[in-house]
């Protein structure tokens, strides 16, 4: 598969009267490949929108290399600007405008046939409320605008940074089946949402930041599976009984008050064997998976021993093999 986005050694230092010397991106290195859906996640501060900026050339980073559609950013981007579609952060429209009017203007000066419009604005469910004016959208509405302004162009490259903000479970729902739509459709998609189950639903491939750095990186499934601890939600007539049988047997346990959790274990059958030796029948034996919020708190709530992608030898830094190592992070000057 063909990059789409390529960033090695991104870094982005800001100064600020009241913080002074603050990095923001501290050698970040991503890489999107062409037909995924790849989810960018961390804390707010992390320095995912200052990624964002700089990728589309919006801010001009310290350090770094940085590709899009092939071509060096921002040195080369205008050569490509016309096959990307993006949103970063909150998007402004004139208010006493119609969304209709406001996607027209913005189509003419885009030179996208102005047919479009009536198009995009179906596909984000505004059709119906294209004649009203945007000062009385609400925010989930101003939201679906912004991404029906990033669609005008038919990008071959979609970039979203929060498309879900403001748009109740229903809204949430019709934008996630117009992710996978457009992901259907060949587009590459760049989803960046706090919304993790969301996340975890669309996305293909993920990448997380903390502090600047990434920490994490690869197919979703493959990234949950280097968190997964082999744990088993175990159901007895008498849990504190059947701990100690399992503890006996040398399985580690925790004993609840109507259940027990059985760690370090890759076949179930060991314990449903266990106790059923001792007479002691299992009424529930259910797998405990890591989810994309677990494993995102961990990797970005303890930030001194932070999990760390290592480099497999002689693969590429994205090759979709998860090699976590916990080491020791550096602090960041704030």
């Amino acid at each position: 598969m063909s990059a789409v986005i390529e960033i090695a050694g991104l870094r982005k230092t800001f100064h600020t009267l009241r913080q002074g010397r603050r990095i923001a991106v501290d050698g970040f290195d991503m890489l999107v490949e062409a037909g995924q859906v790849h989810g960018f996640l961390g804390p707010n501060g992390s320095g995912k929108t200052t990624t964002l900026r700089a990728l589309l050339g919006l801010v001009r980073p310290d350090a770094g290399r940085m590709r899009v559609l092939g071509a060096e950013s921002p040195e080369h981007l205008p050569d490509v600007a016309g096959r990307v579609g993006a949103i970063v952060e909150s998007p402004q429209f004139f208010a006493n405008f119609t969304a209709h009017r406001t996607l027209r203007l913005l189509a003419l000066a885009g030179g996208v046939p102005t047919a479009r419009v009536d198009e995009v604005l179906e596909q984000v469910g505004l059709r119906d409320r294209g004649d009203e004016r945007v000062k009385g959208y609400s925010l989930g509405m101003k939201q679906r605008l912004a991404v029906a302004s990033a669609l005008l162009k038919s990008p071959e490259l979609l970039i979203l940074d929060e498309p879900a903000n403001g748009l109740d479970p229903a809204g949430i729902r019709e934008m996630r089946d117009l992710t996978r739509s457009l992901a259907e459709a060949g587009v590459t998609v760049l989803l960046s949402s706090h919304i993790l189950a969301e996340i975890q639903l669309i996305c293909d491939h993920v990448t997380i930041v903390s502090r600047g750095r990434r920490v994490a990186y690869g197919p979703v499934e493959e990234v949950l599976a280097g968190f997964d601890q082999h744990q088993w939600r175990v159901r007895v007539a008498d849990p504190e009984q059947a701990g100690q049988l399992l503890g006996r047997a040398g399985l580690s346990v925790t004993v609840a008050p109507d259940h027990l959790v059985v760690t370090g274990v890759q076949d179930p059958e060991t314990i449903s064997r266990t106790l059923g030796e001792q007479g002691m029948w299992v009424r529930e034996l259910v797998p405990l998976r890591p989810d994309l919020e677990s494993v995102f708190l961990e990797l970005t709530g303890d930030h001194e021993h932070v999990a760390v992608p290592r480099q497999v030898d002689g693969a590429p830094p994205n090759d979709g093999v998860i090699d976590l190592d916990v080491r020791e992070s550096r602090e960041v000057d704030a």
